[in-house]
């Protein structure tokens, strides 16, 4: 009798635990209103994604390029946590003409983080199929990044744009999740602190480049989405943890000054007059969803704003999977009138990327 009660009683506790910490989490993600179901938005975004043509086949560009891979990666995770079994074979599908020597054609040699990206894309797709060749393919890439590194061990494909610190941060810890060689973490975490310490502002927020001093919404998103993905991975006894948790941690607190009420966030990020675009706002509803769920930021002052995030961001996405009010790709710029003049696009993958983050960090 005593013994039953034991296990009675720890059968209780454990319920009790796993309903807060699943309250926790639908007090901000669930209940959601009508029309911005993650699970309904992110199929429908990564469907988009699943039908369409590549640029390079339209001869917009000779190689497959960053935000098609983004916006695939996304759509992968979405498939994955759906349980879309028919989804993502059809993703994988789509990458296997990259393995043969005609496809290969359309993969860039350039020593550049535009297009070492691409790695994240087969990489994932090992870590879901356990195929070695889609593994060589984006190690390959990871590996190739840091072929020439600089004296203090980072890429020489460091640039110094905010872009970067996704682009490259991405390919490696795909690499470290695909591999499990702290290398790649080490690769990464280094050459994020070698951000932090040249880029960002004491108002937490990022200039585009050293000779760039904008606040660019998306500039700003790439570099949250790739702190992010980082600290999911960083062990918390590494020593340069708390150095991007500090530099995390202020751009969030600052992010949360210059949200805008219907949740979303401006092409320049601190000029109320600038107008509210998607891509960035994606990318730090993503940065926020993560940060609540993992326990990185305070649920009381941040799940209010991811969610708001989100559902401000749903109703930019229109019934074909398209995401409205995305800034087209952009270049550094060294105006205010620069930036804001940049044309809004409806179905950019910049954007639609983006959406498919938020997606995958709320369904995850």
């Amino acid at each position: 009798m005593k013994s039953f009660r034991v296990v009675l009683l720890s059968m209780i506790i454990a319920l009790v635990c796993s309903s807060t910490i699943i309250y926790g989490q639908s007090e901000y993600f669930g209940n959601w209103p009508v029309g911005s179901s993650p699970k309904e938005l992110g199929k429908r975004l990564a469907e988009n994604w699943a039908k369409r043509g590549f640029e390079f086949e339209t001869g917009k560009r000779q190689f497959l390029i960053y935000p098609e891979v983004c916006a695939w990666y996304g759509a992968l995770n979405v498939a994955e946590y759906t349980k879309d079994k028919d989804l993502q074979a059809r993703l994988k599908t789509k990458f296997d003409r990259f393995l043969t020597a005609d496809g290969a054609k359309n993969i860039s040699p350039a020593e550049h983080v535009d297009y070492r990206v691409i790695g994240i894309v087969p990489l994932e797709i090992f870590q879901q199929t356990k195929e070695k060749r889609y593994l060589d393919f984006g190690k390959d890439l990871a590996d190739k990044q840091w072929m020439k590194p600089t004296p203090d061990g980072i890429t020489h494909e460091a640039r110094y744009w905010i872009d970067d610190m996704y682009m490259i941060t991405a390919v490696q810890m795909q690499a470290y999740r695909s591999t499990k060689d702290k290398v790649y973490l080490e690769r990464a975490a280094k050459t994020m602190v070698a951000y932090l310490d040249k880029l960002q502002q004491p108002n937490g927020l990022f200039f585009h480049a050293p000779d760039s001093q904008y606040y660019w919404g998306r500039g700003n998103g790439w570099q949250a989405a790739g702190m992010t993905e980082l600290l999911l991975e960083l062990p918390k006894n590494h020593p340069l943890r708390p150095r991007i948790v500090k530099g995390y941690d202020l751009m969030m607190n600052s992010l949360l000054q210059y949200q805008a009420e219907d949740g979303l966030w401006r092409q320049l990020l601190d000029m109320p007059k600038s107008w509210v675009e998607t891509s960035g706002t994606g990318m730090f509803a993503f940065a926020f969803v993560t940060g609540v769920k993992k326990g990185w930021l305070d649920k009381k002052k941040f799940g209010p704003a991811a969610r708001k995030a989100w559902i401000g961001l749903a109703k930019h996405i229109n019934a074909d999977g398209n995401v409205t009010d995305v800034c087209v790709g952009t270049n550094k710029g060294f105006s205010v009138e620069y930036y804001m003049d940049r044309a809004r696009a409806t179905g950019d993958l910049h954007g639609q990327a983006a959406a498919l983050w938020s997606a995958m960090a709320l369904l995850r």
